[in-house]
Parts: structure tokens; sequence; C-alpha cells
């Protein structure tokens, strides 16, 4: 298994597997972030999303759908897109950095979580959803 980081990332498949991206820790300004290179675009997201979606799934006891969705889109309400942006989750906020690019948390995330043994994620072509392991 790679070990995360930018010399040795983690790559990653979307749910549907329609595209395939890579995932590694970094940091930034002293804070610990997960830099999201897909194709030609890059986002970032605060490292600590891992372990809060993590907990957030354990409640949830379900699978709970993905709701992946551009930063200005709507989300759909009770998706991992749409607690990756409440002003409930543990940050306040949004997970992801980089604005206008802070959106899909529900698309790239629970790859990763997968990836790490803390999750399932459903492989459909639409409509996939998350549960923790």
């Amino acid at each position: 298994m790679p070990d995360g980081t930018k010399d040795d990332p983690w790559t990653l498949t979307t749910p549907p597997g329609s595209s395939e991206y890579t995932m590694y820790a970094d940091e930034d300004a002293g804070q610990q972030i997960l830099v999201c290179q897909v194709g030609s675009t890059k986002l970032t997201y605060q490292h600590r999303a891992i372990a809060d979606l993590h907990a957030w799934l354990r409640e949830q006891g379900d699978w709970v759908a993905l709701g992946a969705a551009d930063e200005n889109k709507p989300a759909a309400d009770g998706t991992v897109e749409a607690w990756g942006r409440s002003a409930s989750n543990p940050v306040g906020g949004w997970y992801g950095l980089r604005k206008g690019y802070r959106g899909r948390f529900g698309m790239y995330l629970p790859p990763l979580l997968e990836e790490l043994g803390l999750a399932e994620v459903t492989h459909d072509a639409r409509n996939n959803r998350m549960r923790a392991s």
C-alpha cells in the first residue's frame, strides 16, 4: 500500500469508476492537508477530514449517500457532501481549502477512506453510498 506522501501517493478511482486520481498528505503553512490531484486540477482538504468523516459515519450507523457536488451547487441533505460543508461538522464548514474547488468532498474522500480500511463504498454508475467499516 502506498504511504500517502507526495512521492508515494494513493492512486484512487472515483466511486463510479470513471476517473483515476491521486491523494497524499502534506503540510501547508503549518496545517496538515490532503492534496487531491485530478488531472491538472488540484484540490486540497483539511487532513482531519479522514478521522472526522469516519467518526460521523460511525454515528450514522448505516449507508449514507455520497451526493458529490461542485462548490457552487447545493448538496442534498443528509449526504457526505452536505456534511463536508455543513456548519454543524467539527470544523464548522468546508473541509475543502481552495475557494472555487472546495466541493466534490463526497466524490474524492470516500475512496480514500475505503483504501485506508475505514469505510465501504458502493461502486455503481450513480447514487453511490458509503458506511463505516
